[in-house]
């Protein structure tokens, strides 16, 4: 059986970890499986408390906090699996759906990244994801499917292609990582997930959405708590992705659009709510843009240390 490679990142939250690790071993008896986890940005060592509860795992530590992308390509560098499966250290599993991911895989020798049903852990019943629509290289959006949905076994028996796979679940071959390449790590935070498929669609490979494996996943059904963090890298991030896929027309409508409707837009929206804070992490997030190249890893902000 092929060896298969499952990589979480911890980012200060070693009882989410834990209980993630405590899915693996509930669900995942006999499998065929290596368990990575990168501790991110970690000020203190957790093997031994991560290993007290799956003796196995590869604990890579990184005193440095390398974002989403990083974690999870530091992680590559310890896999040995043909497979590698990316899991959110706040999802849960369910029984069959290793298994069933790499027979979804092998059945679709075309798809090169594949997620499964995604389903709120607070609701069981609500969907979160169901695949993704593609891109409006215009106004960089795109919509969720199924989205918010019950969960009545609509997608159960469904393997489709999809415009882009969800970041909490991902599972892609080793031979196709090594053409496609690692994720892009200047994003850091948002939109990196969505690159890696551009990168997978330009090596002639699709992107994936399976019904028949499903996933819980800790997030919050509501709009989470806005901060100048999240702000600086969803502004960013989203005028990046423009830049680095979409080809120059699209590019300069996405510019005028963004520059000129959205962004004032969203500065109103913050100017209302007193939260100036907002602001300023927005504008120095299009800032970035003025100094910066599409492949720059500066990030131009400090990151908090807390």
């Amino acid at each position: 059986m092929s060896l298969i490679s499952i990589i979480t990142v911890n980012y200060r939250q070693a009882a989410l970890t834990a209980d993630f690790l405590r899915s693996l071993t509930q669900h995942a008896e006999g499998e065929n499986i290596e368990v990575i986890v990168v501790d991110n940005g970690a000020t203190e060592d957790s093997e031994g408390y991560f290993k007290e509860i799956f003796p196995s795992i590869v604990y890579v530590r990184s005193e440095k906090n390398l974002g989403f992308a990083g974690g999870n390509n530091l992680g590559i560098q310890h896999a040995r699996g043909d497979y590698l499966l990316f899991l959110n250290n706040d999802t849960e599993i369910t029984a069959g759906f290793i298994e069933t991911l790499r027979e979804e895989l092998d059945r679709h020798p075309d798809i090169g990244l594949l997620s499964p049903l995604i389903l709120y852990d607070e609701d069981r019943r609500k969907i979160q994801y169901a695949g993704y629509t593609s891109m409006n290289y215009f106004t960089g959006r795109n919509e969720g499917i199924g989205t918010m949905d019950d969960d009545e076994g609509q997608y159960d028996r469904i393997t489709v292609e999809t415009g882009y796979c969800h970041g909490a679940a991902m599972i892609c071959r080793k031979l196709d990582l090594d053409r496609v390449g690692l994720m892009e790590e200047h994003f850091f935070l948002y939109y990196e997930e969505l690159d890696w498929c551009e990168q997978f669609k330009r090596a002639g490979l699709k992107i994936g959405f399976t019904g028949k494996a499903k996933i819980y996943h800790k997030e919050s059904m509501s709009v989470g708590k806005e901060s100048p963090l999240k702000t600086y890298f969803m502004v960013r991030n989203r005028w990046l992705f423009i830049r680095r896929n979409a080809n120059w027309p699209s590019v300069v409508v996405f510019s005028s659009y963004y520059l000129f409707v959205a962004i004032p837009f969203l500065l109103a929206k913050y100017t209302i709510k007193g939260r100036f804070d907002l602001i300023s992490a927005a504008i120095r997030g299009l800032a970035w843009h003025a100094t910066h190249s599409t492949s720059s890893r500066q990030l131009g902000i400090t990151l908090p240390t807390g």
